[in-house]
This record gives structure tokens, sequence and C-alpha cells, in this order.
């Protein structure tokens, strides 16, 4: 199976494509109510290791999506930067720990250009990415809040469908060059 991570520690969005780039699952880990990073890292680990345990398939490529590399006023902190990408590499580290692989990053912008997904001037991507996926793919549902938004997690497992997308279609290119 191809694993598609979007990390971050609020939540980490994980989608699994079967070998034919078909959706298996697509979840979100919570991790608001843990503020112990090393306790977001073991959540993270047991759900990463329950998958290899019960799984009928193996996990033939990890992609993650690449943390920002850059500060943007406006955007985040220079802070949370270095505190995503902190776990971001605890995150690949657990999957190459528990996998015997190296994910692979990919950019967000580059994963939906491959994905065929624009995001118009002034547009939230992640608003943009939700209802694309909504629109195209049948067996991605979401859930919603008495206020009729997405509930929290959403946009974390829509991002990382589109990485695994994006795995997908970076792994079945590599294979058919080899």
């Amino acid at each position: 199976m191809i694993l598609g991570l979007d990390v971050s520690t609020s939540f980490v969005g994980v989608t699994a494509l079967n070998l034919s780039g078909e959706l298996i699952f697509c979840e979100a880990i919570d991790l608001r109510k843990i503020k112990n990073y090393f306790q977001k890292a073991e959540k993270v680990k047991k759900y990463l290791q329950s998958l290899e345990k019960k799984s009928p398939y193996w996990v033939k490529k990890v992609y993650i999506e690449q943390s920002l590399q850059a500060f943007r006023p406006g955007f985040s902190s220079a802070n949370t930067l270095m505190t995503l990408a902190k776990f971001n590499g605890t995150v690949s580290w657990l999957c190459y720990d528990i996998y015997s692989l190296e994910a692979e990053y990919i950019n967000a912008s580059s994963a939906r250009a491959s994905c065929g997904i624009k995001t118009p001037r002034g547009k939230k991507a992640k608003e943009i990415v939700l209802q694309y996926l909504l629109d195209t793919e049948p067996h991605f549902g979401v859930q919603y809040t008495l206020y009729d938004n997405p509930k929290p997690g959403s946009y974390d497992r829509a991002d990382s469908f589109i990485i695994a997308k994006a795995g997908y279609k970076k792994w079945t290119q590599e294979s058919s060059e080899s």
C-alpha cells in the first residue's frame, strides 16, 4: 500500500491507497488533547504499528507532506515552524523504524498540481482540496459540525489523501521507467 501523511501536532492525516491507487482508508489521528511532544509521538507510533499488524497490505512507500521551509508573515511563527519540522522528522523516523522505509517528501503545492487542483488567488487551499475530493472521490466523505463546518481533522485527512495520490503517481511513473 501507499501511505500518505499530513503531519501536524494537532492532527496527523493518514491515507492508504492500494497498489492500484484506490482508497483503502483515510483517517486523522487526533493529538489536540495531548500536550507532551513525546506522548504525541507515542500515539502516532502506536497507530502506525497497528496498521502494520492489522492491514492485509504491506506498506510499499511512505509519502509525507514537506514541512514549510520559510517564515511568512501573517502565517505561522518561527517557533511553530520549528516545532512542525521537528515533529515531521519524528514521524519520518517512526515510519523508518516501523516499516524500514525512508519517507519521501512532497511539497503541498506540487501535490495539488499533480492531482490537477488549482487554487485561485485569495482562496484557501485546504478548502479547495476538500471540495475537490468531495466532488471527485466517491469514497471520501466528511462529517460536519452543527454549524455545517467540516469536523476537525477533515482538512488533514484531505491533505493526506492528496499527498498519497501524488505519491502514487510518482511511484507508478518511477515503476514504469525501471
